[in-house]
């Protein structure tokens, strides 16, 4: 019985996989093949580029991607502690007021420090 599971398990696999090679093959035998120097170029638009194509971001961009990341994964550990929270007891409340308490002086200093500020 446990090898039929298996073998459903299997079969589902294959078929995902299936279903993922399936449009590159299409496309390996359908799209045609014009290659040129144009589409080689950084940006596939027909306008040549103007002075540097590596331009430097600021940094405080990817601070604020991060913060955003840190605090997208704060509500991954929320939810599950919400849906279970009847049966989880005191210890489990204080446990999540530490954490919560932790997310906000970084969210505090990250404000401080200017890091929010869209510039």
């Amino acid at each position: 019985m446990i090898l039929t599971q298996y073998i459903f398990v299997g079969l589902l696999l294959l078929g995902a996989i299936g279903f993922a090679l399936a449009p590159l093959a299409v496309v390996l035998l359908v799209a045609p093949v014009k290659r040129s120097k144009s589409k080689s170029d950084t940006y596939e638009c027909g306008v040549l580029t103007t002075g540097e194509t590596w331009i430097r971001f600021r940094i405080q961009y990817y601070i604020y991607a991060l913060m955003f990341v840190v605090f997208d994964i704060e509500t991954v550990f929320l939810y599950p502690w919400a849906v279970a929270y009847g049966g989880l007891g005191t210890f489990a409340l204080i446990e999540m007021v530490v954490f919560l308490a932790l997310l906000s002086v970084g969210l505090a200093y990250a404000w401080a420090k200017g890091v929010l500020r869209w510039v």
